[in-house]
């Protein structure tokens, strides 16, 4: 069976839309051939959480760990896409529908995806509500996706989806684009800048489907 690989990652650039209290992001050219230079050098500009990235239990707890050292195994290995379509939450019943007995990885799209066309924030994305938070919790995954900025509601000051999730050093990858992916099983592969203490990191995020 031949393999195909999914990039399922945003593309990083000055347009790319980001939280609203989060930096934005700057790319400029300190260095270009066609000016004279030996060699093309640019300078970067983003917070921890732009585009497809991946939380690091300290994101929300003070005593997570960090995102250089989050187990590789958490990050590569087999993941289920689910296809949660025509809702506004992603609830409990939602959960209870779907075989997690066996996931580790579990990935939802949702209409968020469709969202990545336009140039500005939606505040009315599709989130996990506080009772499927605990849900997959309980369920012992390692890690949670999501086709949005944020697993929680967009008002919502209390972050619940975030400390329960990340409280159990459950991980979280947020951001991502599943426009060309269907509902299945893959082989999910996430590698988050390694940053030093760091709370987040901006990740290439790929997807291949698996070979039997």
């Amino acid at each position: 069976m031949k393999q195909t690989f999914y990039d399922i990652t945003l593309l990083i650039s000055d347009t790319l839309i980001t939280w609203p209290e989060d930096p934005t992001v700057s790319i400029r050219k300190t260095s270009m051939i066609s000016q004279g230079n030996a060699c093309n050098v640019s300078e970067l500009k983003f917070g921890s959480h732009c585009g497809t990235h991946i939380d690091a239990p300290y994101h929300f707890e003070e005593s997570g760990i960090t995102i250089d050292h989050i187990p590789l195994d958490s990050l590569i290995g087999n993941a289920t896409v689910f296809d949660i379509k025509n809702k506004e939450k992603i609830d409990l019943d939602d959960l209870k529908s779907l075989e997690l007995q066996n996931c580790k990885r579990v990935i939802f799209k949702t209409r968020n995806s469709t969202c990545w066309k336009f140039s500005e924030f939606k505040k009315d994305f599709v989130y996990i509500t506080k009772e499927a938070a605990k849900y997959l919790a309980d369920s012992n995954v390692k890690l949670v996706g999501i086709d949005s900025l944020s697993v929680d509601k967009f008002d919502n000051i209390y972050a619940d989806a975030h400390h329960i999730l990340l409280g159990k050093g459950i991980i979280i990858i947020e951001g991502l684009d599943l426009n060309n992916v269907k509902a299945g099983e893959y082989e999910l592969i996430a590698l988050p800048l390694k940053i030093k203490d760091g709370d987040g990191s901006p990740a290439r995020v790929v997807l291949r489907n698996r070979v039997c």
